[in-house]
């Protein structure tokens, strides 16, 4: 019987010998060069390999600087171009997040805290600290009457100077945005309210954790508020609470309080003290995780232009919002970031390379730059302002303008007229016409016939055969001063041809299409026939001799009676008519 050891060491063994290496099995050999074949026909390019993304690389950005504190701006492009880069981020951009610190406060009346008119200053020599004034902002102020009693005089006067204080061009400015829809937040830093007193920039207090959120987020709180620090009851500031060095206690835990220990006999639980709800150094924000959910849902917005004004950045939180943001909207495509103060941006290697736009200079001119309509103007007119900056900055550019307004006048007569002009007459009718006006040279008054006078031809013919019964001459004045004229008054309705000599008689006549009126030489014997009134220019002028051409048409139409318009006719029809063969 083997041992352990020979069943070890027997290559027949299963466990003796290492498994041989397998072998592919003969159905797989189709799909290895089905696999080369693929690999092949992709090398001779009949599938064209997926194309890589072109990598663009981001332009450089770089920083413009605009100086607004000297009283007009400086024709250099580098000045022009900042200036309309501020107006056009806020004049069309959509998604605007402004942090503003206490530097758009200081046109109302209300100081900031730095400068060298702050409040750090001013408190230090109004309550002789030994430090700064910064220490009536620490939490440290309630550990003793000293320090409270302080703390109650400060903020009873900041009330006092937020109450009466008004709105300035840029908090107008910023309600516009929110009116327009175009502000996404507000973080403002104050605590004297007149922001949040503009109705479109409204705030809440408590702030909510979740969404809708206001528009302006007080991320220090504000005077408009006070608060329990026990039960974290919010009211409504009362000023007049708060003088000496106790705290007043609050109304809702005394109530409380009164219930449990004097109705069902309960030990106290204590009772609150009130203070105004503003976060001071060294303390917990009470809204610090709304805060914090209201940040990261604009972040997940990506702003379009991020506006830092009238703050130095020195809380650490402040300016770690102030990063991110400006992270955010540098990295979408045109985001601008915007930094608006007297003073340089703030040192560092978190803000370098942050900022498009440093402009130098106060927040109000800014304002009224960009010229925008008040929050609560709804009209749909816009008025176009110049500021005499504009004015001084236009003529150095262009010089001296002058408006020369001219007076209403007729425009002068086309003198210059391009072309040909038609005559008013032929050639053939000048020459008629010149010896017409010689022989009108004496006639001054325009011939007026009866028939322009409103008679008929009876009536003038009855006047004349009554003046004929009394023996009076006829009215032949206006007859004696129409045969001066040209015998081309004469009138006629026939279409008159070329005369023709009879080649029987040897007289010339006259071939008429149309029927003419009869023309009288003298006078005739029947009173309806006699048309030397009626026509006088037709009265006999001629020689006696002279007869008119004999045509059947004419006798035929002598008795029709015909009276035509009055009209001129040409010399030649004249001499036709008055033509006697000889």
């Amino acid at each position: 019987m083997p041992t352990m050891c020979e069943n070890v060491l027997d290559s027949s063994s299963e466990l003796s010998s290492p498994p041989s290496s397998p072998e592919w099995p003969h159905d797989l050999n189709f799909l290895s060069s089905q696999n080369t074949t693929s690999e092949e026909s992709r090398a001779d390019g009949d599938m064209e390999p997926a194309r890589k993304r072109r990598k663009i690389a981001s332009q450089p950005r770089k920083t413009h600087y605009l100086d607004i504190s000297a009283q007009s701006l400086q024709g250099e492009e580098e000045q022009d171009a900042a200036l309309a880069l501020m107006l056009k981020v806020l004049r069309k951009r959509r998604k605007i997040v402004v942090v503003a610190g206490a530097g758009i406060s200081v046109s109302a009346g209300i100081p900031d805290f730095r400068s060298a008119h702050g409040l750090f200053k001013s408190l230090r020599k109004e309550h002789s600290l030994k430090a700064s004034g910064k220490q009536l902002f620490d939490a440290s102020v309630y550990k003793n009457d000293s320090s409270t009693s302080s703390f109650h005089d400060m903020v009873r006067s900041l009330s006092s100077m937020a109450s009466t204080a008004q709105p300035t061009a840029f908090h107008r400015l910023l309600a516009r945005f929110s009116k327009e829809g175009r502000l996404l937040r507000l973080y403002t830093q104050n605590v004297d309210g007149i922001d949040t007193s503009l109705p479109p920039l409204a705030t809440q207090v408590p702030l909510g954790h979740r969404a809708p959120w206001p528009k302006t987020i007080q991320l220090h709180g504000g005077l408009e508020k006070m608060m329990c620090q026990k039960c974290r009851q919010t009211s409504d500031f009362q000023p007049q609470l708060f003088q000496g060095p106790h705290p007043p206690l609050c109304p809702e835990c005394v109530e409380k309080d009164s219930v449990r220990t004097m109705h069902a006999g309960k030990r106290s639980h204590g009772i609150g003290k009130l203070r105004p709800r503003i976060v001071l150094y060294n303390e917990h924000n009470p809204d610090e995780e709304a805060i914090g959910a209201v940040v990261t849902s604009d972040l997940r917005s990506r702003p379009d232009a991020v506006i830092v004004v009238g703050t130095s950045l020195k809380i650490p939180g402040v300016r770690r919002i102030v990063k991110e943001m400006c992270g955010v909207t540098r990295g979408r495509k045109n985001g601008i970031t915007m930094w608006i103060n007297h003073d340089s941006i703030p040192p560092g290697k978190d803000f370098e390379d942050c900022w498009d736009l440093v402009i130098k200079g106060d927040s109000d001119e800014v304002a009224r730059r960009t010229d925008l309509k008040e929050w609560d103007d709804d009209s749909m007119e816009t008025i176009d302002e110049c500021t005499s900056s504009d004015i001084e900055r236009v003529k150095r550019q262009q010089g001296l303008i002058a408006v020369v307004v001219d007076s209403p006048t007729k425009h002068a007569a086309v003198t210059n007229i391009s072309g040909i002009a038609t005559p008013p007459f032929s050639h053939d009718e000048m020459s008629d016409r010149s010896q017409t006006q010689k022989g009108r040279a004496g006639v001054s008054k325009k011939l007026k016939l009866a028939a322009s006078q409103g008679l008929s031809i009876a009536d003038v013919l009855g006047k004349e055969k009554g003046r004929k019964a009394l023996g009076r001459p006829p009215t032949t004045s206006k007859a004696k001063k129409s045969q001066k004229m040209d015998q081309k008054q004469a009138t006629i309705t026939a279409k008159v041809i070329k005369p023709s000599v009879n080649a029987v008689s040897g007289k010339a006549q006259i071939v008429s299409s149309f029927p003419m009126p009869a023309l009288s030489s003298g006078k005739s014997d029947s009173p309806q026939n006699d048309d030397s009134v009626v026509f006088p220019n037709l009265k006999e002028d001629r020689p006696s001799g002279l007869t008119p051409p004999e045509s059947p048409l004419l006798e035929s139409s002598m008795n029709r009676g015909t009276i035509s318009p009055t009209g001129s006719v040409p010399p030649d029809m004249v001499r036709l008519i008055d033509f006697d063969a000889q």
